[in-house]
């Protein structure tokens, strides 16, 4: 991401941003839409490691078969 991009959207827009989420759900409400995002984020991030740890797993029980294979042809 462009950080020149990143400092220019940090400004006015934000403060806009935030006002308009303030206006929108209340005060009262921000910190259970916040805990809600928090839990959202924790659960993607788990499926995400989830994921990543059965693929690599995949991909180790392939290596092992591939050389298993490739002893069987070799000794054959």
């Amino acid at each position: 991401m462009n950080t020149l991009f990143l400092i220019n959207f940090l400004g006015p827009e934000m403060i806009l941003i935030f006002f308009v989420i303030l206006l929108l759900f209340g005060g009262k409400k921000i910190p259970e839409l916040m805990r809600g995002m928090g839990k959202g984020v924790r659960e993607f991030n788990d499926a995400r490691e989830s994921v990543a740890k059965e693929f690599k797993e995949g991909m180790k029980e392939a290596d092992k078969e591939k050389i298993k294979i490739d002893d069987e042809t070799k000794s054959s």
